[in-house]
């Protein structure tokens, strides 16, 4: 009788599988619907043009004075990149070239960094790029400057 039931056990449980596994291949599959997607194409955020005609996203440093590296932006932390503006805090350095500039010290000022007005870069029309940089100093600013920079960006 063990035996018997045993059988009818394993039997049973054979042909449950049998009949799931017979019934899963001989259904034909149902065709999944279709949707139609439009694919939107977003444009990327505009780069910032180093002097070098590098296009750089969220720079860690930049050079203002392409021509002698007297004023440059370093440690930059940005807060936001979009399409149609840039915001960081960071440091600005500037050499006092005093009494001229390969003799001069070089002075750290805390800055606001904002980046603006995108248009399309001359050198590749498909990318935009920010075509002008205000500087706010946080506190003190080199005597030549005033609280707020604003400083047209190269193409």
């Amino acid at each position: 009788m063990r035996h018997t039931t045993r059988t009818a056990v394993i039997m049973g449980a054979a042909l449950g599988l049998t009949a799931t596994v017979g019934t899963a291949t001989a259904a034909p599959a149902a065709a999944p619907p279709t949707v139609e997607r439009a694919v939107v194409r977003q444009a990327p955020d505009p780069v910032l043009v180093d002097c070098l005609w590098k296009p750089e996203v969220r720079p860690k440093a930049f050079i203002l004075a392409c021509g002698d590296g007297n004023s440059r932006l370093v440690s930059l932390h940005w807060d936001t990149w979009g399409a149609r503006s840039a915001r960081a805090t960071g440091v600005n350095v500037v050499n006092d070239c005093d009494p001229y500039c390969a003799a001069g010290s070089f002075h750290p000022y805390a800055v606001v960094v904002r980046l603006d007005r995108p248009e399309p870069w001359k050198k590749n029309p498909r990318v935009e790029h920010y075509t002008r940089m205000t500087l706010t100093y946080l506190g003190e600013r080199p005597p030549q400057y005033d609280r707020v920079v604003t400083l047209p960006l190269w193409n």
